[in-house]
């Protein structure tokens, strides 16, 4: 019998916006995904030090955005220990959660090009069945570098093609302080919980 193929979409989701949807939903296409697990990261290693929102509306604001999608689901593997949450004791908790699954993990171009550099590269490989790389048309990856620091990546690796959306969290949070429009980055529910809990301001 054929294992399961689950995704996984790990990120700090502030604030989960349109492009988070359609990478997501993308990829579980273009993968054969059965179902998509959010995972949302407290406490990234990569943004020590920078401002973080709470974690509270955070959870609120993935909750809102998966909540008419039943493949979506969200996790609370890192929500429920302490950080820093590395993404290698992410994955391999998962893989306690769903033993009979085969789990893919989601990233964009920019963390693949990066990936050597994180804690415990090879193992976070070893542990998973896939990686789905969500390609950027733009995106310049030397793969060939690349697998000379991480040959298992070579039959692990698996891009999807989305379109090219020019949004980021970064962006609707500057949007938000500035007074400048936002509303069509976001999912309805979302804009209205950012703006009647002044999120972001």
């Amino acid at each position: 019998m054929e294992k399961k193929r689950i995704g996984i979409f790990g990120g700090t989701f502030d604030p989960p916006h349109i492009g988070h949807l359609i990478l997501a939903a993308e990829a579980r296409d273009q993968l054969a995904l059965d179902c998509t697990i959010w995972v949302l990261t407290p406490d990234p290693p990569h943004k020590r030090g920078k401002e973080i929102s709470s974690l509270s509306h955070r959870l609120a604001m993935v909750e809102l955005a998966i909540s008419e999608d039943e493949g979506f689901t969200l996790s609370h593997v890192d929500i429920d220990r302490p950080g820093p949450h590395y993404t290698v004791d992410t994955v391999n908790l998962l893989k306690q959660d769903y033993p009979e699954h085969a789990l893919i993990y989601l990233m964009g171009g920019d963390s693949l090009h990066d990936l050597p550099n994180w804690y415990e590269a090879e193992k976070f490989l070893d542990a998973l069945d896939g990686i789905g790389v969500m390609r950027r048309p733009e995106d310049d990856i030397d793969l060939s570098q690349l697998l000379s620091t991480l040959p298992q990546l070579e039959e692990k690796l698996n891009f999807v093609t989305a379109p090219l959306l020019e949004i980021s969290a970064e962006q609707v949070r500057r949007r938000v302080r500035q007074n400048r429009s936002y509303r069509y980055y976001l999912l309805p529910k979302i804009y209205a919980y950012i703006r009647d809990n002044e999120v972001y301001k």
